[in-house]
């Protein structure tokens, strides 16, 4: 099942060309985190899902125009870096997520298809890094690779938008906008390999990141088992699980799209709106 958050606080079952609200029939009352969290806070679950008679429920024709992050704020946002031998080699650097661990992201930074990416800095390089997206469906603490999937909901095509300053990570990865998410949530009953995807990511038409999951470092079942050994996931907290190679500069009124196979295709703008020189932000002394 695909699951998509709407602008108005509805949640939807996408089906091809049309969107089966299911908000009402599963009593959804969202908060600032959107109706698919509000779902998986109480407690639901896939099977709360699959219970349901979508052919009797109100439907519309799908609109990208009007989808939400599918998790508008998370209660966490974890990044996975130096994920794909790749991008290890591009980066000439001599460590991987084994040595560095993973991070965290501000859930503030998290926005849907119908956003834009804001660049902070008017002459700071900011990247674009295409990744699959995990969302957790159940609480995981300390859990182990075997027993990991099955504390996933499913996944979604994630951006992880990177500034090349000198600062710590979570900060250069952490601006408003710099988490862009969706355009919906592909349960994991329909991916019978995370392991096994294809992934490219374009701006403005021109491909720049081209991998398959299989080439990840630690794969899904190993991040999602070493990230619940350093902190509890909770349901609707998001894991970006690293990105290829490919990784190269965003710049105003440019689109980047990331999208996965069997998981969608998120398109994103790009603005300078507000943007400074970065010798002008705040603090700098």
């Amino acid at each position: 099942m695909k699951l998509a958050s709407t602008l108005d606080g509805r949640l939807h079952a996408v089906l091809d060309d049309r969107s089966v609200d299911l908000t009402d029939a599963l009593a959804l009352r969202p908060g600032p985190g959107g109706p698919l969290l509000a779902f998986l806070e109480r407690g639901g679950s896939l099977a709360d899902l699959q219970g349901l008679d979508l052919d009797a429920l109100p439907s519309q024709p799908t609109d990208l125009a009007r989808l939400a992050a599918p998790v508008a704020r998370p209660g966490k946002v974890v990044g996975a870096p130096v994920n794909y031998l790749d991008h290890q080699a591009e980066m000439g650097e001599q460590r991987t997520i084994a040595d560095y661990g993973v991070f965290l992201k501000a859930s503030s930074s998290v926005i849907g298809p119908t956003g834009r990416i804001r660049l902070p800095y008017l002459d700071v390089r900011t990247d674009h890094e295409g990744e699959l997206g995990v969302v957790i469906g159940r609480t995981a603490s300390r859990v182990t690779a075997d027993r990991a999937l099955d504390h996933v909901l499913g996944y979604a095509p994630v951006l992880d938008i990177t500034v090349r300053s000198g600062e710590d990570r979570s900060t250069r990865k952490s601006f408003d906008t710099f988490t862009p998410f969706g355009p919906w949530v592909t349960t994991a009953d329909e991916v019978p390999d995370p392991g096994a995807l294809e992934l490219r990511c374009w701006v403005d038409g021109e491909l720049r990141q081209h991998a398959s999951t299989a080439d990840l470092i630690y794969g899904v079942a190993e991040l999602v088992a070493y990230t619940s050994h350093v902190m509890t996931l909770h349901p609707g907290d998001v894991i970006a699980t690293g990105t290829p190679a490919g990784v190269g500069p965003i710049a105003a009124d440019q689109r980047v799209v990331v999208e996965i196979e069997g998981l969608g295709r998120l398109d994103v703008g790009v603005t300078d709106e507000g943007a400074i020189p970065y010798a002008d932000r705040p603090g700098r002394r």
